[in-house]
């Protein structure tokens, strides 16, 4: 897989920095809680269920490490996050995924459903 950024199975890769950057678990709902206007910390972790705010901070911070998210503070009480330029680049993307999410989860979930069945089965007989 060689592309303008070199090939993504080689560790110094830029492309292959961008998809780990994307791929963690909260970088994707991060983002796109993010599409629209700017919203406060609080605000996010309303929108986004199941993240601490411990993790949310983190994962704004690796974000805007990497040029995707900016953080404005007019005051100490008054910050909010938005996308960058580069940030609003992965929406469209991130759309498709989610799209293809809700067009196929479930049968993801009934896969994996049935091959913990399957292993649970075998692991009955094996004992």
């Amino acid at each position: 897989m060689q592309g303008s950024g070199g090939s993504v199975f080689l560790a110094d890769c830029p492309t292959r920095l961008a998809v780990e950057i994307i791929s963690d678990k909260w970088a994707v709902l991060v983002l796109y809680a993010l599409s629209g206007p700017s919203r406060r910390h609080g605000e996010l972790i309303d929108l986004i269920g199941g993240i601490s705010r411990k993790v949310l901070t983190q994962t704004l911070r690796r974000l805007q490490d990497y040029g995707l998210v900016e953080r404005h503070a007019p005051t100490r009480r008054q910050v909010a996050y938005s996308l960058t330029t580069l940030g609003r680049t992965l929406i469209e993307p991130i759309e498709v995924l989610t799209d293809w999410a809700k067009d196929h989860g479930e049968a993801v979930a009934d896969f994996h459903e049935a091959a913990e069945a399957a292993r649970a089965a075998a692991a009955r007989t094996a004992s």
